[in-house]
């Protein structure tokens, strides 16, 4: 820098005689006196070469002036050097003309101005000033090659290294490198063979150059124990040799080896660059190695990489994949000057973290930054607005991607897809997809996906077909999908085919697949194959404990859902917030309410009780078990009141019988702005059903449609029609089921006939067993419910016909079961069930009780007895 200190004072000089400019001297100020340095002679050769380092395009134009009006007529190496500084100033215009008006040309001058013209893209001019060439070395070639890489004709790069084999050039260690960087753009390994095979018969295998290259190029066409190998043979190695193995490491999904390659370049003193802080803290973000991440954070900071945009965009982004997005918002504030990758990074990562807004705020920034926007940008926005489910933002960068023409960008076009998939917009999510010129996996995985969580299966499985037939080879997210889906549909046949797929494609063992596996199996009621799908895999994360604890939760065997968190615990995995609320699930299922206390003392103590899902499960769990007071302070105590809180709240309510609670809490609902949904109406209608009041029934069965915009359903059709009854209005709710704007189904047609045994009207209950046992003609249920209205209206004859019927049709009444808990142990029993270690004191007890009730006055009811006796 005090050589170039020199040549901007020296500008202003006015001596300059033949080319050799007179002494400059510097001083500085020494107590008070001006003591003379160490003099340094300045020619004009040395100014252009210092201008050309600097690229200070205006220094080196005035130093060119002054030559010009000096009369000094340059040498070839001086207009050699002026050249090239015009070169690196990107002034091609220029550097042409001192070339033009050069009366003599040697092999560098015509080189520099190919090299210029090659690098900056103008490769029809390089090529029509290397054919003008009198005479060409190695660097005119080498120039050459270098133009059709930039260019992106990296074929036609190979083939001209080839032409310079046929024509005898002699190749130096740039030629090498350039051809094989060819070779790695393209993955063309079997190139790049040959490429070595020939440096190894002309001996520049054992230059540091050329073997620098041989390791990218092996590691780039996805040879990488061949990269090592090499690497590991090379005599000298160099600071670029060990980041391109580094970087080669990470580029295949080997950053454990990445991580220690770069331990050993420490331990060998080799010298850390900006490449080698990008590819290691990309190890560090792929492995969530966050301790490693933070030492070497530390580390840039002592090296002056402090301000290092470069740096500072790969620490930013290993922060964001380890899940610490306040400190990678801290390295991004620091930095002086944000590029278009750094804004790419924070958003992205954002995203990713599940904060949507905070993204959108940065792409906004980035917006009137004036650093534009590329494809990445735009997918990290689509996914911030995927987060959110913003719709209207999404449209919003939607029209943003038209404008910019990024719309038909594979990646663009995969983001607006998924966004609007996730958004609930299921049909512009298909027009995207239709309108892609050009499908990859991910946009295939993208519509399946959209379309499983939208609660299309039948279409899900269509697409899934589809994709098979354009020859696009599943990964484990579209099995993930499909198997969703089949899981919706129960449709256990189509998941065992794929379930073969995935055999025969050898992901058996992915995690992501065995849980979608074991997820599917239990919602299809094959819990043993889920069993040996999760003891099978070898490593049992936490997502494949909650599958199969999920999985049995959702089958209803709750004791089984229990005895795997169990096993689970004995395992040291820990639990996270989905095995929790699971585990609650099944303690409200079986309404425990013990259990639920201590893993709820567990939910305090890992400081979950803040997630919304647990506390809507909390507030479920309490009321199940009938503990409405704690119910209610989980209700009040919850971070954030969603829908699926008051939902909870509500049914919980009405549950209990506490219809005018319930109502009230829907009140509140709608004065909070809570949108209500089809669940939140089924718990207002039985609350109304509970309170027996027809009118505010019909009030709010209407509003559905009128008010929110809701279609009623067979469940709420099913809770007018227990409403009606109740009140006595059988006759009215057998005409509302009528006039349905759909078929009934077994559960309506059942809650008609319980009211008809209330009310003892046995015309109605005759044609609601008919129409159920038209659904089911082995549902012993109706026939037993039809044959009591019969015997309490005293018609024994046909209480006779109904028994005759069930004898002829070999139907037993399932038994009864019942279950208690007691000191943590849960205890079942059925009807004359014989199975307990302790069934004969229990049934000495009950002899007791029954004694007991009996001579307390308790008269049992004949009629009933008798009925029930034959049954």
């Amino acid at each position: 820098m005090a050589n170039y200190s020199c040549l901007k004072r020296f500008l202003w000089r006015p001596q300059c005689r033949r080319g050799l400019i007179s002494s400059v001297s510097t001083f500085t100020l020494e107590e008070g006196k001006r003591t003379p340095k160490k003099t340094k002679t300045i020619t004009f050769s040395h100014i252009f070469q210092e201008c050309s380092h600097h690229r200070s395009q205006n220094q080196g134009k005035q130093a060119h002036a002054r030559m010009i009006v000096s009369g000094f007529k340059p040498t070839i190496f001086v207009a050699n050097c002026l050249i090239q500084m015009y070169i690196n100033c990107s002034d091609l215009k220029s550097a042409f003309k001192v070339f033009d008006k050069m009366p003599q040309k040697d092999v560098v001058s015509w080189n520099a101005l190919i090299f210029g013209y090659a690098t900056c893209g103008e490769l029809g001019i390089a090529i029509t000033l290397f054919e003008a060439m009198p005479e060409r070395d190695v660097v005119s070639w080498n120039s050459l090659i270098s133009g059709y890489l930039q260019i992106g004709d990296s074929l036609k790069a190979i083939d001209t290294f080839a032409e310079m084999g046929r024509l005898g050039v002699v190749f130096d260690n740039r030629s090498f490198a350039v051809v094989l960087k060819a070779c790695s753009f393209l993955e063309d390994c079997d190139s790049g063979v040959q490429v070595h095979c020939f440096a190894v018969k002309i001996g520049f295998d054992k230059d540091v150059v050329t073997g620098s290259a041989l390791v990218d190029m092996y590691a780039k066409c996805k040879k990488l124990d061949d990269a090592l190998f090499l690497f590991s043979e090379m005599s000298e190695k160099n600071w670029v040799s060990w980041n391109a193995m580094i970087a080669g490491c990470v580029q295949n999904d080997n950053s454990v080896k990445g991580l220690e390659l770069f331990k050993e370049m420490q331990k060998e003193g080799i010298g850390v660059s900006q490449s080698t802080y990008a590819s290691v803290f990309r190890s560090c973000a792929d492995n969530s190695a966050l301790s490693i991440g933070t030492q070497l954070h530390a580390r840039a900071l002592k090296t002056d990489f402090e301000l290092d945009v470069i740096v500072g965009t790969a620490t930013l982004d290993m922060y964001a994949k380890c899940n610490k997005m306040s400190d990678a918002q801290k390295v991004f504030n620091s930095l002086r000057n944000h590029s278009l990758q750094s804004y790419n990074a924070i958003i992205v990562g954002y995203a990713r973290n599940g904060r949507g807004i905070e993204a959108l705020h940065l792409f906004r920034l980035l917006q009137k930054s004036g650093l534009g926007f590329n494809e990445i940008t735009l997918s990290g926005a689509f996914s911030a607005c995927a987060v959110i489910t913003g719709h209207l933002e999404g449209l919003q960068v939607h029209g943003l991607a038209v404008k910019s023409n990024l719309r038909s960008n594979i990646c663009v076009a995969n983001a607006i897809l998924d966004m609007y998939g996730k958004c609930g917009y299921l049909s512009e999510a298909c027009h995207i997809f239709d309108e892609m010129d050009r499908r990859d996996a991910v946009s295939w995985n993208a519509i399946i996906a959209a379309l499983e969580q939208n609660g299309h299966e039948e279409e899900t499985l269509s697409y899934f077909l589809s994709m098979l037939h354009a020859r696009m080879e599943p990964d484990e997210f579209t099995y993930g999908s499909v198997l969703k889906a089949c899981a919706g549909q129960r449709a256990l046949n189509y998941g065992m085919e794929i379930h073969n797929s995935i055999i025969k494609s050898g992901m058996g063992l992915n995690l992501f697949v065995g849980s979608a596996l074991v997820d599917m199996y239990c919602k299809c009621g094959m819990t043993a194959e889920a069993e040996k799908i999760h003891n099978r895999t070898k490593e049992q994360p936490i997502v494949s404990w909650n599958a199969i604890i999920s999985g049995f939760s959702g089958a209803k065997q709750s004791e089984e859902a229990q005895k795997y968190f169990s096993r689970m615990l004995e395992m040291g995995v820990k639990p996270d917030d989905f095995t929790y609320a699971t585990l609650l699930d099944t303690c409200a299922n079986l309404a425990i309410i013990g259990l639920g206390k201590q893993i709820h003392a567990q939910i305090i103590k890992q400081d979950m009780q803040s997630d919304v899902y647990i506390s809507s499960t909390l507030v479920d769990m309490y009321s199940k078990c009938g503990n409405m007071q704690d119910s209610r302070i989980m209700f009040e105590k919850a971070p954030k009141w969603d829908f699926v809180i008051w939902n909870t709240m509500i049914c919980g309510y009405a549950h209990h019988g506490l219809g005018e609670e319930a109502l009230k809490v829907f009140e509140n609902m709608e004065l909070e702005n809570v949108k209500p949904n089809h669940a939140t109406f089924i718990s207002v209608l039985r609350a109304c059903a509970h309170m027996g009041v027809v009118e505010k029934g019909w009030h709010y069965f209407n509003i559905m449609r009128s008010d929110h915009g809701l279609e009623p359903q067979l469940e709420h059709y099913s809770c007018m029609v227990d409403i009606l009854g109740r009140y006595g209005q059988v006759n009215e709710a057998l005409k509302l089921i009528q006039e349905m704007p759909f078929e009934a189904d077994d559960v309506i047609w059942r809650t008609l006939l319980s009211i008809c045994k209330i009310h003892g009207n046995v015309e109605v209950a005759e044609e609601a067993a008919s129409s159920l046992l038209q659904l089911d003609p082995k549902d012993t249920s109706t026939y037993i419910l039809l044959s009591n209205i019969y015997a309490d209206a005293g018609m024994w004859d046909k209480v006779s016909d109904m028994r005759k019927l069930m004898r002829e049709n070999k139907l037993i009444k399932e038994p009864g079961c019942s279950w208690i808990e007691v000191k943590d142990e849960v205890h079942t029993f059925l009807v004359w069930d014989k199975a307990h270690p302790k069934y004969e004191e229990i049934y000495e007890k009950l002899g007791f009780l029954i004694s007991e009730m009996k001579w307390s006055g308790y008269v049992p009811d004949i009629d009933n007895e008798e009925t029930e006796e034959h049954e």
